[in-house]
């Protein structure tokens, strides 16, 4: 067994046999980090083994399955993420332990403790190329826009802070207004956290963007507003979303107009963020109202596209439609095949840790739902999954927010705010 020590804190090896974690806990390894993805090579344990002997054995696990090509900066902050939660040494592994050293050094650079000349001499110092790390932070740094994530536990959304370096502008998608529906108390802790990355980093909000109305999550959009006085924007189609819960929630005083936001964009519409040009695509089939923002070479998508270990979301919601959505994905596929595909959920298959950032031709290559498939066999496989899936736990909760821009009901006379839940409204939903 060669372990090769990085530091006090991390060391890094090889693929290790399940039956050899009693050996890393005798060393001193308070906790272990699995960064090669489940079937890269015949015969590999894979993370299921190797959790439940971490477990037995009482060693801590993450699992941040990844590829030299596809490293990610969620990846980077994952992996940092685990070696802080250890409450002692972490020793990390993927086939060779090389993958694992990039993510650490990748880390290390982005934090300012090492400066990118220094890699090359890092890696003679182990014996290791990691050139790969040198090239994945040279096309960071020269990615516009700069993508910054931010992503919800609760409600497993991400959202995002998009920046353009040439004048520290930026662009607020997607952003979450803390919920708790079992105590109906409502909190601003990611929307605080959003503020103060843009105070840190001396930057401007110009816009805030909703991709469409959620139905897991409340918006954060009006909160942002009032804090930024930046604009809010959203697809024009939103007016179709809000007649149609209106008739839901039997609310004859909702405006459907689309005048909750600043700006209803259209299909093919432009305009910037910064000096970055950005343009809108229509992509219904998740929702009515679903658009996608393309900000310079990064595309958001969010309910269209998972991670590629996903899949596609759901298009089961009332507007929704299985083929529409086919079709939006294919347009969003149509871009060049280095585009950044940023997502807006991940689940999190395997108890891997969360990701969000994925590119075109990844999403065509590898992604189950795509790969070798054609329309009919989607429209089947997204229908028949459809059926199985219990409603978001907060889609009621939600759409009464969301279609008024992340506005809260208007106190009552008590001075307490109401939400409005109607039973039997969603028919033939699955129940969880």
């Amino acid at each position: 067994m060669t372990i090769t020590r990085v530091n006090d804190r991390l060391s890094v090896m090889p693929q290790p046999d399940p039956g050899e974690f009693n050996f890393l806990l005798a060393s001193g390894f308070k906790a272990i980090i699995n960064v090669r993805p489940v079937g890269e090579e015949a015969g590999q344990p894979g993370t299921k083994a190797e959790e439940k002997a971490a477990e037995h054995t009482g060693l801590s696990y993450s699992f941040i399955p990844v590829t030299v090509a596809t490293i990610t900066e969620a990846d980077v902050q994952a992996f940092h993420d685990a070696l802080e939660a250890s409450e002692g040494p972490v020793v990390a592994h993927c086939k060779s332990g090389t993958r694992a050293l990039l993510l650490y050094v990748i880390g290390e650079v982005l934090d300012g403790r090492m400066k990118l000349e220094d890699i090359r001499s890092v890696g003679a110092g182990y014996a290791v190329n990691l050139s790969a790390a040198t090239t994945w932070l040279q096309k960071h740094f020269a990615r516009r826009p700069v993508v910054k994530g931010f992503f919800d536990k609760r409600t497993w959304s991400i959202q995002y802070v998009v920046s353009d370096p040439a004048t520290d502008k930026c662009a607020i998608v997607d952003p979450v207004l803390d919920f708790d529906e079992k105590a109906g108390a409502t909190s601003t802790i990611n929307a605080d956290a959003i503020l103060e990355y843009i105070r840190a980093n001396n930057l401007t909000v110009e816009w805030i963007l909703d991709t469409h109305p959620h139905a897991d999550h409340l918006s954060a959009a009006h909160y942002l507003k009032e804090k930024t006085g930046a604009a809010t924007a959203i697809g024009e189609r939103v007016v179709d979303v809000q007649k149609l819960w209106k008739g839901i929630y039997n609310w004859p005083e909702l405006a459907t107009d689309g005048s909750q936001w600043d700006r209803l964009f259209a299909h093919g519409e432009t305009f910037k963020v910064g000096s970055i040009d950005a343009k809108i695509m229509f992509s219904p089939g998740h929702t009515l109202a679903s658009i996608t923002y393309v900000i310079g070479d990064a595309s958001f998508v969010h309910d269209t596209l998972f991670m590629p270990d996903s899949g596609t979301a759901r298009a089961d919601f009332p507007g929704g439609d299985a083929r529409l959505l086919w079709r939006s994905i294919q347009e969003i596929l149509a871009l060049p095949d280095e585009t950044r595909i940023f997502t807006g959920h991940d689940y999190q298959p395997q108890a891997r840790a969360p990701r969000w950032e994925s590119t075109v031709a990844e999403q065509k290559k590898t992604n189950p739902h795509l790969a070798g498939v054609s329309e009919e066999e989607f429209v089947k496989l997204r229908t028949e999954r459809d059926k199985t899936l219990p409603m978001p736990k907060l889609i009621l909760h939600a759409l009464q927010v969301n279609v008024r821009g992340g506005r809260l009901p208007e106190p009552e006379s008590n001075g307490k705010r109401y939400l409005k839940f109607p039973l039997d409204a969603l028919e033939g939903a699955a129940w969880s």
